[in-house]
């Protein structure tokens, strides 16, 4: 189980390194858009480039920091009975989920747009807007994102089990996971 959990913490780290840059990303966009803004309204000149960089960028915050914000048990839970189950409960619905929807669909989606991203750059797509960007480096977000989200819930899963193996009712610290 230690090689598991070494392996577990390294994917932590790895995807705590995405959701940095999916941090820098969103100052970037905020301080593209606010330039963007001032230059249409001050010297009336905008591009579509840099609208589409926006898009990218939000593309960015969005399947980069997806994988972290599960790491650190941010995300969105619309379940009304974890809340009132012990916490073994919770680590069995958390290995379950984990194994039934989040990895095959990350296996799934990271499979298909893959195939997407070949295409794109094999083409050299590029947006039909006027002073539009090149698709495949955003197009590449999607397979990267998902991957590092089956990942990171490749973590989870061994986080979950070595807490099971442990005794399992103890409260589940995400900022410091089992050594």
């Amino acid at each position: 189980m230690s090689v598991l959990l070494r392996l577990s913490r390294a994917i932590d780290w790895l995807n705590a390194q995405f959701g940095v840059v999916a941090n820098w990303l969103v100052l970037l966009a905020c301080l593209i858009s606010a330039g963007n803004a001032g230059s249409r309204y001050l010297f009336s000149v905008s591009s579509n480039g840099w609208l589409e960089i926006q898009w990218y960028m939000f593309a960015g915050m969005v399947l980069l920091g997806a994988p972290y914000t599960l790491k650190m048990n941010e995300h969105v839970r619309v379940d009304l009975v974890y809340g009132m189950v012990s916490g073994r409960t919770r680590l069995w619905i958390d290995v379950f989920g984990g194994l039934l929807f989040l990895l095959p669909i990350c296996a799934i989606l990271t499979y298909f747009t893959w195939a997407w991203f070949v295409e794109s750059w094999a083409i050299d797509e590029a947006s039909s807007n006027a002073g539009g960007l090149v698709r495949w480096p955003v197009k590449l977000l999607l397979p990267v994102g998902f991957a590092l989200m089956g990942l990171q819930g490749v973590s989870e899963l061994i986080k979950r089990i070595a807490a099971l193996a442990r005794g399992g009712d103890v409260a589940f610290n995400y900022e410091k996971p089992l050594q």
